[in-house]
């Protein structure tokens, strides 16, 4: 795609199911896969970081 070819528009439920990804990740990854110029799948990693812990002995978890 040029720069000067518009963006196609994005189906409405496509577009909630990424805002909805969006509002529930705190930190992560949001991908989309992309196949025939279309958008197949969505997957969503979430980490959990784990702040305020000491596991300086090599006692995590």
């Amino acid at each position: 795609m040029s720069h000067d070819t518009p963006l196609p528009a994005i189906q409405p439920e496509l577009e909630r199911k990424i805002r909805e990804a969006l509002a529930s990740i705190r930190y992560g990854t949001i991908t989309l896969v992309i196949q025939d110029s279309r958008v197949i799948q969505l997957d969503k990693s979430e980490k959990i970081r784990l702040t305020g812990q000491n596991y300086n002995d090599g006692g995590g978890i």
